[in-house]
This record gives C-alpha cells, sequence and structure tokens, in this order.
C-alpha cells in the first residue's frame, strides 16, 4: 500500500512562481517513484525561511490541520531542511517528515543494483543522517518501514557515532577498493576513444545508449530508474568504434552527499574524450535542466570536450524546434525513441573523433 504524502513547497524571492510549480511537479514525480500518492500540496511564499519551521508557525499549523484530516502518512518539503527545522516540523506533525534530498537519497536506495551502487548509496545516506544525530541525542525510535527509512535504517542509526563513524570509513575504503578497479579496466581501454552520456534524469540517456548500442539498457519513465554505469562498444556504419558509458541521471538540488559517494562511477566522465550531455528538449525548464547538469559536472571537476544532444525533438513543433537550432548551432538534434536524427548525431561524432583518429 502506497504511503499519502503531502507536498510543501517555498516560493522564496529568489525564485519564480512558474519555477517552484514546476518543482513541485518533478517534487510529485519523486515521490510516486518511492512509492508514495500525493494527496495534498502546500505552498507558501516567503522573503526568506523561518529559521525554527522553515515555513513559519502559522503554516506548521495548518500543515498539521491537513495531516490529521487526511491522516496522511509522510510530509516531503521541496527544499532542503536543517537538522532542528526538521526535528521542530515533525514534533508538530503526527507523520514522517523529509526533505528533498533525503527522498532522493531514498530513491538511490530503492534502484540500487549492484553491490557497487549499494556502499554509495548507504555511505551517502549515513553522511547525511549523521548530520541528523548532531545535538539530538540517540533517543531514535524506528518509525516503521517507508519512505526515509530504507537503506542503512534506524536500527543503524541507533548506533553511537563512533560506531556510525567506523561504518562510513569501512564503506569509503570498500569504494577506494572498486576506485582501484575501475582504473585497472581504464588502463585496458588506453588508445580507444571514449564518450560519457550525462543528463538530467529522466531526459532519455538510456533509450539514446540502447539506439546507439543495443545495450539494453533499462528504460522506464520514471526519474533514476538506473544507478549503474553501463560501458558497451559501439561501431558506427562508417566503421568507428568507440566506448559509450552511460552514467546516472543529475537532478537539482542534487545531495552533495550522493555526488561525493558516486565519485567512482562519474570519474568516467572525467575520462571520457568526449561528453554528450542529452537534453530534454520537451521541458519548458530544459536551460534549468543544464545549468543543474553543469554544476554536478563542476562539483567533480570534469574538464572535457561535450557536445549538447537535444532529445525528445519528437514532442516539438517546427517552430520550437527552429529556434532550437538557431540557438545552439553546433548541437544535435535527436529522438532516441523513434531514431530520428540519429545520422546528424554520429556526423557530428565522427567529427569530434577525427583529431584522435590523427594521432593514432
Amino acid at each position: 500500500m502506497k504511503q499519502k504524502a503531502i507536498l510543501v513547497g517555498t516560493v522564496l524571492d529568489r525564485d519564480s512562481v512558474f519555477e517552484e510549480e514546476e518543482s513541485l511537479k518533478e517534487l510529485a514525480r519523486l515521490a510516486d517513484t518511492a512509492g508514495a500518492s500525493v494527496i495534498d500540496l502546500i505552498v507558501q511564499r516567503r522573503a526568506r525561511p523561518d529559521a525554527t519551521y522553515f515555513i513559519g508557525k502559522g503554516k506548521v499549523e495548518e500543515l498539521a490541520l491537513a495531516v490529521a484530516d487526511s491522516r496522511a502518512d509522510l510530509v516531503i518539503f521541496d527544499h532542503s531542511l536543517t537538522p532542528s527545522q526538521a526535528s521542530n516540523i515533525q514534533a508538530r506533525l503526527d507523520c514522517r517528515v523529509v526533505d528533498r534530498a533525503e527522498l532522493i537519497m531514498d530513491i538511490f536506495a530503492r534502484h540500487a543494483r549492484s553491490a557497487e551502487s549499494k556502499i554509495q548509496v548507504e555511505l551517502a545516506q549515513l553522511q547525511y543522517r549523521f548530520s541528523r544525530l548532531v545535538g539530538a541525542g540517540l533517543e531514535m525510535t524506528d518509525p516503521g518501514a517507508g519512505i526515509g527509512t530504507r537503506g542503512p535504517g534506524e536500527k543503524q542509526l541507533e548506533l553511537d557515532r563512533r560506531k556510525i563513524r567506523h561504518r562510513i570509513a569501512r564503506l569509503k575504503q570498500e569504494l577506494k577498493k572498486i576506485e582501484q578497479q575501475r582504473k585497472t579496466q581504464r588502463k585496458s581501454r588506453a588508445g580507444v576513444f571514449k564518450i560519457s552520456l550525462v543528463g538530467y534524469t529522466n531526459a532519455g540517456k538510456s533509450t539514446l545508449m540502447n539506439l546507439l548500442s543495443k545495450a539494453g539498457v533499462k528504460v522506464e519513465d520514471r526519474l533514476f530508474a538506473t544507478l549503474d554505469a553501463t560501458t558497451r562498444a559501439v561501431v558506427l556504419a562508417s566503421g568507428e568504434k568507440f566506448l559509450l558509458t552511460d552514467t546516472v541521471g543529475f537532478i537539482r538540488r542534487l545531495p552533495h552527499q550522493l555526488v561525493a559517494s558516486f565519485k567512482a562511477t562519474l570519474e568516467e566522465v572525467n575520462q571520457a574524450d568526449l561528453v554528450l550531455q542529452v537534453v530534454d528538449s520537451s521541458h519548458p525548464l530544459y536551460l534549468k535542466e543544464i545549468t543543474a547538469v553543469e554544476e554536478v559536472l563542476k562539483e567533480i571537476k570534469a574538464d572535457r570536450p561535450e557536445l549538447l544532444v537535444f532529445n525528445k525533438t519528437d514532442l516539438l513543433d517546427p517552430d520550437t524546434l527552429d529556434g532550437l537550432r538557431r540557438n545552439y548551432p553546433g548541437a544535435a538534434f535527436i529522438s532516441a525513441m523513434i531514431g530520428e536524427g540519429r545520422r546528424e548525431l554520429e556526423s557530428l561524432i565522427r567529427q569530434r573523433m577525427e583529431p584522435h583518429r590523427a594521432r593514432e
């Protein structure tokens, strides 16, 4: 049975109403991906977050009534809460409270399949939740299964701080071993042209991966459907060969702990000869999504040659597509779902490969 969730959004002075509306739509999709059913939405406009409750005392009382009336199991905030804010809000509500960062990490825990991704997610969750223990003591109770409890779980968090630090250290050691294994794998690929796919979650990276390589990567109309990096050899019709790697999708306000934990996986981007940034051209805030991806690339210090690939062009009207082509003359335009624009993309890839072939 799905948990019943109430979403809480805040329009700050620096945010537009439209942007917050789109962010809340995305939050609703995140909630659905995590297994919750959104039953209500509360939005407040503020000049700045309230230090105690983020949304202010009056709005918390309104939220408490909404929770009681609807018998909601969960309240999800679109912005990150400080440990004290989360604690203060939960004290006023008779249900669990999570913020956007914790929800995203919960989804990562749900979708982690490989041993590596499970380690990465557990490490991120422990680092994030460890900060919630500071000053809060260890009087934590188990609220039962559900969003915000997946992964290391409350039992793990009831351990003393020394044991949590020890667990974090062990996980980091395991990731270092995996990083060494990756370095060995990269040495075997020396001399081969390497391309990495990056992009906002659900932009169509996996669909494009399947189109170019027939990799059979899992494709779902869900956020963060795949977490593990997949590498496949691709041979173009013209005979050129390269290795193509699909990486984890990005999102606005992606928790720093996840970026740090997935560093070994994202290191594939730093080793690439070319980065294809896949963009959902049909999204009204595609520019914001490009910016979010660029911010993560900057955080992992990725400075590689890049090619913008505007996907889902079959959803655009001709005038909008023409406008994109004028604004981004060096980009590729494709519908990975139906294969439209594939030849154009492959031609641009071949052009980027020419300097590499000249060095051979």
